[in-house]
């Protein structure tokens, strides 16, 4: 087994970061390691570059990692590996929480983090020794499932190599500064938002790399644009300052975006080290306008706190993407206008108004499934742009529409033109960025938003919602191969 193929499917639409090709981190660490063993890997991110068939059907083994939208067309491609008889094997987010399901189309799935099993797995699939207990796996073993017992989180977070992204096919880090590149300093996230997948995932445990682990990876990527992938960069403060302080000693020129919270801004010295270490754009949940929202999110933060947070970044010469969520039990129609109203006079750069969605591992799943307000498990539909459960205060008509008309109305011309005023180029792009990719949205949601329309006038219980169909290129590359065929060389193969 030395042909190994990872691929991380393609979300069913486009969203607000499509025109940022950047992969995840976890196929290309995966890699990596299997790579160092002895192991020829390609690595296939579906929003940088197409899957190549030939090289799908000529692997010995499939690894697919899926969110939950992306999971139908991570399906779709087990079951074409599965009728070439090549094992698969799943991870990510939704199949840790869904095996049973995942297992009804693949042949094993790691729950949690796989980075210290993935090799250790690979060679046991060699000699068939060792599944029935290895840590964090599922299977099937005749007609019964199995999940064997979860390991702790990764054990040994320090010791993973860097990323090897000239496995990833179509990712060219020599494109030059305008190319930015994702790098992973921390894991966890010490609060829990009721909507949020990552502290079941990756756990409340804030887990980092040491100081030094960090700069050896960014000395790699001088005068480059740098985006952090933690879910919270500055959840550890101390740490966070002696890496920017570590990278203002170096000079790397680096600029660099992440995710953050609005308590960052709370800390002056942080504050005064992230504008010197290149930090030009900071990703906020922001989430709601509305005090009741922000408690039942229990994100712990308030509008003030939000406001100061805006004005002291904008100090500091740094940018805001702002992420709003609509559809709380606390919501209500005027919601919609007060966000949009709150974003314009703040002067937000960016903002992204998703629908709340109810993801598999969430408290907020949980919930809605125990109350019956599921609508749908088209799981392609669980992209925050759709409605897929029942609101409390509004209709989902109003709540598609609205959610919409929001988008639309902050990526407005006058904002533009403002901005255009200003001589701030980079905020005029994105505003005209924003722009097209609003309208593009609302050409898209078109058929959607017509379903919701007929859905919310009947009378009758909940119908299912459903998008449009997904994998059909994947069919088509199957069945230009002679599957049988293959099948037959792989089992005189020994595989």
């Amino acid at each position: 087994m030395k042909k190994i193929v990872l691929i991380e499917p393609k979300s069913p639409q486009r969203h607000v970061f499509s025109r940022w090709k950047l992969p995840r981190l976890g196929l290309t660490m995966l890699g990596t390691q299997l790579k160092r063993a002895g192991y020829d890997v390609k690595i296939y991110a579906e929003e940088v570059a197409p899957v190549d068939f030939d090289a799908f059907f000529a692997a010995d083994l499939i690894g697919l990692s899926t969110i939950t939208s992306t999971a139908p067309r991570a399906y779709e491609f087990a079951r074409a590996a599965q009728r070439a008889g090549i094992p698969v094997v799943m991870g990510g987010p939704h199949v840790t929480f869904l095996p049973d399901e995942a297992l009804q189309h693949c042949d094993y799935v790691i729950r949690g983090e796989a980075d210290d099993l993935i090799v250790d797995f690979v060679r046991a699939l060699e000699t068939r020794q060792g599944l029935e207990t290895f840590p964090s796996l599922s299977y099937r073993a005749g007609d019964r499932v199995v999940h064997n017992p979860s390991q702790e989180k990764c054990p040994n977070f320090e010791a993973l190599p860097a990323p090897d992204f000239s496995l990833v096919h179509g990712y060219d880090l020599s494109r030059g500064a305008g190319n930015t590149v994702p790098v992973q300093t921390s894991r966890g996230c010490p609060f829990n938002c009721t909507f949020c997948s990552v502290t079941k995932m990756f756990g409340r445990d804030y887990r980092f790399r040491s100081t030094e682990t960090v700069m050896a990876e960014l000395r790699s990527y001088r005068n480059r644009y740098v985006f952090f992938y933690d879910d919270n960069f500055t959840a550890n403060r101390p740490r966070a300052k002696e890496l920017m302080r570590a990278m203002i000693h170096e000079r790397l020129n680096i600029k660099w975006s992440a995710q953050v919270r609005c308590d960052a801004a709370a800390d002056p010295e942080l504050m005064d080290l992230m504008s010197q270490s290149g930090c030009y754009y900071v990703y906020t949940g922001l989430e709601s306008v509305s005090p009741e929202v922000l408690k039942h999110y229990n994100k712990r933060q308030s509008v003030e706190q939000m406001e100061a947070a805006i004005r002291t970044f904008h100090d500091h010469r740094i940018r805001i993407h702002g992420m709003f969520i609509f559809g709380g039990d606390h919501d209500t129609s005027q919601s919609f206008r007060q966000t949009v109203s709150f974003a314009r006079k703040n002067h937000i750069e960016s903002c992204q108004f998703m629908i709340l969605t109810p993801l598999p591992g969430t408290p907020l799943f949980e919930q809605l499934q125990e109350e019956g307000r599921l609508l749908s498990r088209d799981w392609s539909l669980y992209d925050a742009h759709h409605v897929v459960f029942e609101p409390k205060n509004m209709s989902t008509l109003e709540l598609q529409v609205e959610t919409l008309r929001a988008f639309c109305s902050f990526y407005s011309l006058g904002p533009a033109l403002r901005r255009l005023f200003k001589f701030d180029w980079f905020s005029l792009a994105i505003k005209l960025w924003g722009r097209h990719a609003a309208r593009e949205c609302r050409r898209r949601l078109t058929d959607y938003v017509e379903v919701t329309r007929q859905w919310a006038h009947k009378t009758g219980r909940k119908v299912e919602l459903r998008a449009s169909k997904v994998g059909e290129d994947i069919k088509i590359a199957a069945a230009r191969f002679d599957l049988e065929g293959l099948r037959r060389r792989r089992e005189e193969r020994g595989l």
